[in-house]
């Protein structure tokens, strides 16, 4: 795989600085080196493919149980580290389930990783606006009335038996000008964002090879760890259950017998992809629907791992995780059919992996609270889970609340 410039309409062409999850000691000190793509469609394994591309620029993918102990400290040339983007897509196809609607942004690949050398020079970013810039209306991709239909729909599905839960997605997207770069940066920078950063087609943003300028970005605000692995474990965070950051909203949260009926479900269901994976020891919930703050809502996390005793490739680790459990449902590829059925819109960039693979560690978001710009709008997405006793009206409410920090980001 090579680069490509893959410009749209008005091409992004400044710098963003640090990818997600990179390392503090490399933050905002990346050269792209080299980079894969691989979009839905294409052939072969792209777990595979990502894993042979990895290795051969001579990171530990192959055995994330042996990745070097020991720090390393990078001089100016020296590989650091890859950044890592797997769409839901992409994480539909590793799972071999059934896919949803095309993405409405497809310049961008469904799997994109940038190796990145270690630079000398720190890149100071702004997040001030540049007077060119004019977010114009946001469209939602369907009505309040068509979403609240879909939960409905998932509710049937539920009393059939067909699922248990079923974690449904809106988007919807907003014309542009000017450079949205400070923008971006802005969502990353957003109170609680674990993996905050700025990921495009140009590695770490500015130009692509020979000075073309990357035709997206996608920035992100997760809270959520999908997957880690470091110090020989694997750990996943799953978050599920939200409320208002006030005083109240903490107890309702913590007395919704409906919210925590649902975040068991989706730790049961990370249990045992942790379960599934070869060369894991016994699986163990460290932390059970511990509440934490993201942007003005409280959210319910939990913490489920387990050592690694075996080989455990990256290949692998991918297939057994994604796409993550709070954001399909269970079971995961019988939600995936009802999601593929329900959604006009593809998920794009949201409800992926992102984050970034060293020398001595794992580290990958869920890519929720997370949007792109393609050179011509900005594409964002939110959802939640849906279970029997779910209100679509509430369910609804919740979804705007989950975007309205992101459109405030991309406003102000």
């Amino acid at each position: 795989m090579v680069h490509g410039t893959g410009a749209v309409g008005h091409p992004v062409t400044a710098p963003f600085g640090a990818p997600p999850a990179a390392p503090a000691a490399c933050q905002a000190r990346h050269h792209a080196l080299r980079t894969f793509r691989w979009h839905r469609g294409d052939p072969g394994d792209p777990a595979e493919l990502l894993s042979a591309f990895l290795a051969g620029n001579g990171l530990p993918v192959r055995n994330l149980g042996r990745t070097d102990d020991k720090k390393k400290t990078f001089g100016d040339g020296t590989i650091c580290g890859a950044a890592l983007y797997v769409s839901a897509d992409a994480g539909c196809v590793m799972a071999g389930a059934e896919c949803g609607s095309p993405s409405p942004v497809p310049s961008v690949p469904d799997v994109y990783a940038v190796v990145y050398q270690h630079s000398a020079k720190k890149l100071e970013k702004s997040l001030q606006t540049g007077p060119d810039w004019k977010l114009g209306p946001w469209r939602d991709s369907w009505t309040r009335d068509e979403h609240a239909h879909a939960v409905e729909q998932v509710r049937a599905a539920i009393a059939r038996g067909d699922v248990y839960q079923v974690n449904v997605v809106g988007h919807a997207a907003a014309p542009y000008a000017g450079d949205p770069s400070a923008a971006l940066r802005r969502v990353a920078a957003l109170a609680g964002a674990r993996y905050g950063g700025v990921l495009s087609d140009g590695g770490q943003g500015g130009s692509g090879p020979g000075g073309a300028a990357p035709g997206w970005a996608l920035a992100t605000a997760s809270p959520e760890t999908l997957v880690e692995v470091r110090d020989g474990r694997v750990v996943t965070r799953p978050i599920k259950g939200t409320r208002p950051a006030t005083a109240q909203g903490r107890r309702e949260l913590l007395a919704s017998a409906k919210e925590r009926a649902e975040h068991v479900m989706i730790v049961d269901l990370e249990r045992n992809d942790l379960a599934r994976l070869p060369g894991t020891g016994p699986v163990r919930v460290d932390e059970l629907f511990a509440v934490r703050e993201w942007s003005g809502l409280w959210q319910a996390e939990s913490v489920v791992s387990a050592p690694l005793d075996g080989d455990v490739g990256l290949a692998d680790l991918l297939r057994a995780v994604c796409p993550g459990g709070s954001v399909t449902g269970a079971p995961k590829l019988a939600a995936l059919a009802q999601i593929a059925a329900l959604e006009p819109v593809g998920r794009g960039v949201s409800m992926g992996a992102l984050g970034w693979i060293g020398h001595d560690h794992l580290d990958l978001g869920l890519s929720i609270r997370t949007v792109v710009a393609d050179g011509t709008r900005v594409h964002a997405w939110a959802g939640g889970g849906i279970t029997a006793d779910s209100d679509p009206v509430a369910e609804v409410d919740e979804a705007a609340a989950k975007a309205g920090p992101l459109r405030s980001a991309l406003r102000s």
